[in-house]
């Protein structure tokens, strides 16, 4: 386990990390809007009938939405999950949801009116699956006995507070995954390249050295600028070290900007992506052969016939076939989906219930992304507590930009 001097560094690069901290957890366009038009194939199949019988339970959604940020997918994704519970999943615990939506702009204002209005109304717990607004939402909800529920941390708040859970590990599990990745394959230097909006590259830089320095790679962080026309000068001499790798974090323009750029500078580089490098708006700017034999490192792969992967897709196109299954959509999916896994809600279910199935789940399996599994004792990151997992999906990147041979990388 950490020291208390080592926890409050990690706490205090995660704090300042915002956007790029949701960025990282594997969504494809985090910061910027939900207007992707990716697909994604594979087989579905039929629903079971398995409909719940118990009284109902309210369960508490918020989203960003209406404002500068905003993804209706997730709410689309997150509501599918409902309806297969309620029709064909079992609920939770037997009993059926009641859910109460609310949209929040990435504000406060409207993040605080989000959390009062579930606290008003007693509900069993809220899902909040992505967001930057956690900070203001999480002491207004936990406050008042309701535990929180959330994809991937980005605040300090739902890392470290007591009724938070943490599905994913976020950008922890993220740069964790990629220290143990260029240690299992001989490399040395790891150069990460992110915009030079924020303090997003001293956290980075603050949550990876130490996960890097652990597995004996040294890492390099270099950022560039976000509006510049043109990279070459600043990613020419972020190279000029000669690492064995490349990891790109940002949105989908920083992603295009800097894949163009690689492939000019340095073609043959071997390059680490989180998801939303590989968003079809990012590969029909590039072309496919810029992400060709990249390492992907996610907490979902759509491109899998996993059994839960299958039925996220085949949830997708029963209850939201409007909605693309590649976009977004799958992480309101597994938020509100991994509630359904958890034990001893088969009774008289409250905020207290709810919070103590939570806290005793223990190796329960991650909705869509196969190999992950979620456990919320406060074990999982003990620096972190409210971390449920630290596991990634490492992929690797074949030339049609699909995922292939991927493994689950625990980060132990």
């Amino acid at each position: 386990m950490k020291s208390p001097v080592a926890l409050k560094r990690v706490l205090r690069a995660t704090t300042v990390m915002g956007c790029a901290g949701v960025l990282a957890l594997g969504g494809l366009t985090a910061c910027a809007d939900d207007s992707s038009d990716s697909s994604s194939g594979g087989e579905t199949s039929a629903l079971p009938s398995n409909a719940p019988t118990g009284d109902p339970i309210k369960l508490g959604l918020i989203v960003p939405e209406g404002g500068a940020v905003t993804t209706p997918t997730v709410r689309e994704g997150a509501e599918a999950a409902v309806e297969y519970l309620n029709n064909n999943g079992g609920g939770i615990g037997g009993h059926k949801i009641d859910l109460v939506v609310c949209k929040q702009q990435e504000e406060p204002a409207s993040a605080t009116k989000c959390a009062n209005q579930m606290v008003e109304e007693k509900v069993a717990a809220v899902v909040s699956p992505m967001g930057a607004q956690g900070a203001v939402m999480v002491p207004i909800v936990t406050g008042a006995g309701i535990p929180y529920v959330a994809q991937a941390p980005v605040s300090q708040a739902e890392m470290a507070t007591p009724k938070a859970y943490m599905l994913s590990g976020g950008i922890v599990a993220v740069l964790a995954g990629q220290a143990a990745t260029a240690k299992k394959d001989g490399l040395k230097k790891v150069t990460v390249m992110l915009g030079d909006s924020g303090d997003a590259a001293a956290s980075v830089k603050g949550v990876g050295e130490p996960l890097f320095q652990r597995e004996g790679v040294a890492l390099n962080v270099v950022t560039v600028p976000v509006n510049s026309p043109d990279l070459t000068p600043q990613i020419t001499a972020g190279l000029a070290d000669n690492p064995d790798a490349v990891a790109i974090l940002g949105d989908q323009r920083q992603c295009i900007s800097m894949l163009k750029t690689l492939q000019t500078v340095k073609p043959d580089a071997q390059k680490y992506l989180i998801a939303g490098c590989l968003d079809k708006n990012v590969l029909e700017a590039t072309g496919k052969e810029a992400v060709d034999g990249a390492k992907a490192f996610t907490t979902v792969n759509l491109d899998s016939d996993d059994p839960s992967t299958t039925l996220y897709r085949s949830v997708i196109a029963q209850y939201a076939p409007d909605t693309d299954p590649g976009g977004l959509a799958y992480l309101g999916y597994q938020a509100v989906a991994a509630l359904g896994e958890l034990s001893g809600l088969d009774g008289t279910v409250d905020a207290a219930a709810f919070d103590k199935a939570l806290s005793e789940a223990k190796d329960l399996p991650l909705p869509a992304a196969p190999g992950i599994t979620f456990t919320c004792n406060g074990t999982a990151f003990p620096p972190l507590t409210s971390l449920c997992s630290k596991a990634v999906l490492v992929s690797d990147v074949n030339a049609d930009a699909r995922l292939e041979n991927t493994t689950v990388v625990n980060n132990n």
